[in-house]
């Protein structure tokens, strides 16, 4: 009797934790995102972008650091980014009104008149703090104002904008992008998805599914997310075996951390020789994001196409997890029963549950309660 009863509270308790990590597209604020690419923010132009469904202008200052305003403006809702800019102030379109690209604070109302006592400089557009690492232009996004209330001046982030891991001075940088069309949840979980890489990745140069073999991998709780221990990796994939020739090291290493909200950090260690990614799944609305890849490394510096191998590399693998996440669009579209199973999709469950703990922190200004209690092994097969 007590076991039938037991396996009843367990079967409950995985129907619960089945409903609870279907993904539900809330985005979380009080995060960087990355926003652009530096090489699109360009002087004496402004540049619309899309974050957690606000809408940004994005530009440089005469010292060329990025600025990133709301953009609509907080008199009449015009978007800033029809407006002008001389390198300091932005003009808005409609009537005039100049803010200050960084603070957001109102410079100058036109139609004021002198007995007019409106203190100009209390009302602000929405502003955003930037930051400008690895080629890209961060944005701070966060928690946004009570419904009804102005914006007042920014209160910057108390932690840093991310950035690659690198491990000395000189090192290659190379960098991709591409628009998923699902939610920001679909995205971060297929990329951390360990069983679909000989379905989805393909190639005689990677691996396929004939080489399909058990793994098993150690995880770590991390503040914030989880981390796969430092291992050696696969054994199935031709880059690897090359690294391993081309370095003449004893052991290759990989560890790979996934960091609330959306980051996946992977280093590579051959001796001397490293590789580094930073990727960033970005939601840009309910059911839009952005992948973002940025690598570095000081391995094979000396090939002249090095770089651009690097990048096709990569962007073969972005695309073919971008045509993935289009076709599964089409299925998601009629609301089917979605499931986690076993420890291959344990990754994913832990990423809803570090995502509900950080809301859950939120709404109680307690601290945020880590789902990992400690070190665990996952199996499965790939």
């Amino acid at each position: 009797m007590s076991e039938r009863l037991e396996t009843h509270e367990l079967e409950t308790r995985e129907r619960e934790t089945s409903q609870r990590q279907t993904p539900d597209s809330l985005m979380l604020c009080g995060f960087w995102y990355r926003a652009l690419p530096s090489a699109q923010v360009t002087r004496n132009r402004l540049h619309k972008a899309m974050l957690l469904e606000t809408p940004l202008v994005i530009g440089r200052d005469r010292q060329g650091r990025p600025f990133a305003l709301r953009d609509a403006c907080p008199h009449r809702g015009m978007p800033l980014s029809c407006g002008r800019f001389d390198g300091q102030n932005l003009e808005c379109s409609y009537h005039g009104w100049k803010f200050d690209a960084h603070s957001g604070q109102c410079q100058l109302i036109p139609s004021l008149t002198s007995d007019q006592p409106l203190k100009v400089d209390r009302i602000y557009a929405g502003s955003y703090p930037c930051a400008e690492n690895d080629d890209y232009v961060w944005v701070f996004i966060p928690e946004p104002p009570p419904s009804g209330a102005g914006f007042t001046k920014t209160v910057e982030p108390s932690f840093p904008a991310p950035r690659v891991p690198t491990f000395e001075g000189k090192y290659k940088i190379a960098h991709l992008t591409a628009d998923l069309p699902c939610s920001v949840d679909h995205g971060i979980i297929g990329l951390m998805d360990p069983a679909h890489g000989p379905f989805v990745h393909q190639a005689w140069w990677w691996r396929s599914r004939h080489s399909i073999h058990e793994k098993q991998k150690n995880f770590e709780p991390i503040p914030m997310g989880f981390r796969m221990s430092a291992h050696t990796p696969s054994s199935n994939s031709a880059p690897y075996k090359l690294l391993r020739l081309y370095a003449d090291a004893d052991s290759i290493t990989t560890t790979i951390d996934f960091v609330l909200p959306n980051l996946r950090l992977e280093t590579i260690r051959a001796g001397k020789y490293w590789f580094s990614s930073l990727t960033t799944v970005t939601p840009i609305t309910r059911s839009h994001c952005r992948i973002d890849v940025v690598a570095c490394w000081n391995i094979f510096r000396w090939v002249p196409f090095g770089p651009a191998l690097l990048k096709f590399v990569f962007a073969k693998f972005v695309e073919q997890d971008r045509q993935t996440m289009e076709n599964q669009s089409e299925g998601l579209k009629h609301n089917p029963h979605l499931m986690l199973i076993d420890d291959a999709d344990r990754p994913a469950k832990w990423y809803f549950q570090l995502k509900a703990a950080y809301l859950e922190s939120r709404r109680m200004g307690g601290e945020m309660r880590h789902p990992m209690n400690g070190p665990v092994t996952l199996k499965w097969r790939s």
